[in-house]
């Protein structure tokens, strides 16, 4: 006999700008969070963000985020983003 087992789903609820955010990926890019927040990540020179959240899990309970990083998530994670520099 042979068991096989699947890897269950992941999905959780972020709160993203004090919105409900369905997200079914483990991690979150720095660009992931943006674009949950404001539809989509600008590149635009002179454009930037400030991510902070809190609530995490042990690996990054909380913190800011910069552009190219990756944090673990956890049900209703609290994710604040905010646009910096010239618009």
């Amino acid at each position: 006999e042979h068991f096989y087992s699947k890897d269950k789903q992941f999905k959780v609820v972020l709160l993203v700008n004090l919105e409900e955010k369905p997200w079914n990926e483990k991690t979150i890019t720095f660009e992931q969070v943006v674009a949950l927040a404001y539809g989509s990540y600008d590149n635009a020179e002179g454009k930037g963000y400030t991510v902070t959240y809190d609530r995490g899990p042990h690996q990054n309970p909380e913190g800011t985020m910069v552009k190219g990083e990756r944090v673990f998530v956890k049900d209703k994670m609290i994710f604040n983003v905010k646009q910096t520099g010239k618009s």
